[in-house]
């Protein structure tokens, strides 16, 4: 998956309360942002390996695992496949939003946390320019 380093993509819940308000701060930091609601739209396993990877997180890390429907997965003896295909199947268990920008990602369990993207340089950036950004 190629995320374009001038675009903000921003995969929540918009019904949510830190879903609205990390939007909210994220138009300060990028005035094009590409919205993603996870209860509505589905993602393929290969997209959702991109963004745990840019995460450096382990997929069961970013479910809702109080919500009813996460009981019903039968998460005990998953591998990371089978991570992958609930998250493709049951986005709506993405317990905070994740804001991509600039080739990182970070997941907002506070709206401000979104503010960490804003000092991280780019991996596209030549290695000798990244103290200059």
């Amino acid at each position: 998956m190629q995320f374009h380093p001038n675009e903000l993509f921003l995969i929540y819940d918009p019904q949510s309360n830190v879903g609205r308000q990390t939007k909210a701060l994220a138009l300060d930091l990028c005035s094009h942002i590409n919205e993603v609601d996870v209860r509505h739209e589905k993602f393929s396993p290969t997209y959702w390996r991109e963004v745990v990877t840019m995460l450096g997180m382990h997929p069961n890390d970013l479910l809702d695992q109080s919500h009813q429907d996460y009981k019903k997965v039968g998460a005990n003896n998953l591998t990371m496949d089978g991570w992958l295909n609930v998250l493709t199947h049951h986005g709506h268990l993405v317990k905070y939003p994740i804001v991509i920008f600039s080739q990182s990602a970070v997941l907002c369990k506070t709206p401000t946390d979104i503010v960490k993207l804003k000092g991280k340089p780019s991996e596209k950036t030549l290695p000798h320019l990244k103290n200059y950004r």
